[in-house]
């Protein structure tokens, strides 16, 4: 079984950070899994907003390109998504993703409200 649980979404104001943690646990070898971050905010689709491969390849939605940073820590099992110059816009839930060869992961996300 094959567990990501995120971590670290809040309210914060405009112009604000939040960083949020997933942690990878259960029977993946996450130093082989591309690891990214989605996130869905109400009556919109999930979107894809930051990936890194596993060879630390980074790309990034055009709507958060300089803002956010994704890292990953493959001893630690985690992965990071720093968030700064937040904006009301980047309001919804954020979404940990794992992809194999074999299969793909989600966790249950977090919350993110920006709003003064």
């Amino acid at each position: 079984q094959v567990q990501l649980v995120e971590s670290g979404g809040g309210l914060v104001q405009p112009g604000g950070s939040l960083r949020l943690s997933c942690a990878v646990s259960g029977s993946i070898d996450s130093r082989y899994a591309a690891m990214a971050w989605y996130r869905q905010a109400p009556a919109k689709s999930r979107d894809l907003i930051a990936g890194i491969s596993t060879v630390g390849t980074t790309n990034y939605a055009d709507s958060v390109k300089g803002r956010f940073t994704i890292s990953r820590d493959n001893a630690e099992k985690m992965v990071y998504l720093q968030m700064n110059s937040l904006k009301p816009e980047d309001t919804a839930v954020y979404y940990c993703y794992a992809k194999t060869k074999l299969a793909s992961y989600w966790g249950q996300g977090t919350q993110v409200t920006v709003s003064s």
